[in-house]
């Protein structure tokens, strides 16, 4: 029934006179008289002219044969089919066509939207690298890549931090080694230092900033590698604002090899000199080497200590070892309060004396060489720090570092030659 009336509405047509109910004639493929286009068959009574009642339980028979609904509604040329579609069947389909409307309107917007942002804020879009890859540009021998400073990567000064600066140190010279061709299945390692058990570690590091970038800031990270030495290797860097082309942070490190298996230090074979000299520049380091000789600094000589700080197991890398970025948060933990409210890092040395383990327990200690007025103030604008990390209980030197600190925004007024002043009341 319900595929009956699905039909007849498909295929209108005007009811039958009430003289068309006469006999069939007999032969095949005549029309009936009692059977319409529809399979509908017409019954002629005295109360109301013609009733229709739908044969809903068994199908029609023409000539003995019994056809089904659709079978009904094959007639031939001498047939007339019911009346013509009526105009509202012969409307297209709106709803599809202003699906289609809609879905090209909102892309338009979207792109539009896209070209107004791109006017705004063309250092997002054309100063980042899109998918953070970077690439090696000056003829092969600088590596390139560019930051966006993410909202969790800045402090309570508003600012990148000396932490988030020296992780972006350690990204560019992977990707470097990376991009050269050079990355074995170590952290760094080439394929030749991989069949040896060896990884680099760094010795020293020096990095200077003349200013932090903030929330949204985008910086390009340039580095390279030159000879040291005979068993060493030199990284330097160089941190630029994207925008203005101001160069923020200065950096150069020296790095070693290490077994993996004894944890001894290593030559470099010749084979791994091999791979790595051809990516050398004969440059000078971008940073003056700091042999500044500073006393000894124990617990009856330094002003503060901070006892009992241990690893996380999220603060090891890949050679089972503290990263080297996460000594700069334990020295600091050290310093004077006022200092790091009042001033900001200018400059750090950090001279790295052996492994950090994920079970060892360590001390922080912390030596003001600059005298302090009230409040935490320096008499002379600048303060200088000495910085030892060692195994709790006078075990070994795990680092040694000194810090410069200067006013905070200091350097963001001196070109115009106007500090923030305090008012006395």
């Amino acid at each position: 029934m319900v595929a009956t009336a699905a039909t007849a509405s498909l295929f209108p047509v005007s009811s039958p006179q009430p003289d068309s109910g006469a006999k069939n004639s007999g032969k095949h493929g005549g029309c009936l008289g009692s059977v319409d286009v529809r399979g509908i068959k017409l019954k002629s009574t005295s109360s109301n002219g013609l009733q229709v009642k739908t044969n809903a339980q068994a199908p029609a028979k023409v000539n003995g044969t019994r056809i089904g609904v659709m079978d009904g509604l094959k007639t031939d040329d001498n047939v007339t089919s019911g009346a013509p579609r009526t105009f509202i069947n012969q409307l297209p389909d709106w709803s599809m066509l202003l699906a289609a409307i809609t879905t090209i309107f909102l892309a338009a917007e979207k792109q539009w939207m896209m070209l107004d942002w791109k006017t705004k804020r063309p250092d997002m879009l054309a100063d980042l690298d899109p998918f953070g890859f970077g690439s090696i540009v000056e003829d092969g021998f600088v590596f390139r890549q560019k930051f966006s400073i993410r909202s969790y990567e800045i402090g309570a000064d508003r600012t990148a931090s000396v932490e988030t600066l020296m992780n972006h140190l350690q990204e560019t010279a992977l990707n470097h080694v990376k991009n050269a061709g050079l990355l074995g299945d170590g952290f760094g390692s080439t394929p030749e230092m991989c069949k040896r058990n060896l990884f680099w570690v760094v010795t020293k590091m020096q990095v200077l900033v003349d200013r932090y970038p903030t929330w949204g800031d985008v910086v390009q990270v340039d580095t390279w590698v030159a000879a040291s030495g005979k068993n060493s290797m030199r990284r330097d860097w160089l941190i630029r604002d994207c925008k203005t082309g101001e160069i923020l942070t200065r950096a150069s490190s020296n790095w070693v090899m290490m077994n993996k298996v004894t944890r001894r230090l290593s030559k470099i074979p010749d084979e791994v000199r091999t791979e790595i000299e051809q990516y050398f520049v004969d440059t000078p380091p971008i940073i003056d080497d700091d042999t500044i000789k500073l006393p000894k600094l124990d617990e009856n000589t330094a002003d503060h200590v901070r006892n009992g700080l241990t690893p996380k197991w999220s603060d090891l890398d890949v050679n089972q070892h503290v990263n080297n970025v996460k000594y700069v948060g334990w020295i600091l933990e050290s310093a004077p309060q006022p200092v790091v409210e009042n001033y900001e890092l200018a400059s750090i040395t950090l001279e790295y004396r052996r492994e950090c383990m994920k079970d060892s327990v360590l001390q922080s200690l912390t030596k003001t060489l600059t005298s302090l007025l009230g409040g935490g103030v320096a008499d002379s604008g600048g303060i200088d720090c000495q910085h030892l990390l060692r195994l709790e209980g006078g075990g070994g030197e795990i680092l040694k570092g000194r810090t410069k600190w200067r006013t905070k925004f200091a350097n963001r007024f001196k070109s115009i030659n106007q500090f923030p002043t305090t008012e006395s009341g």
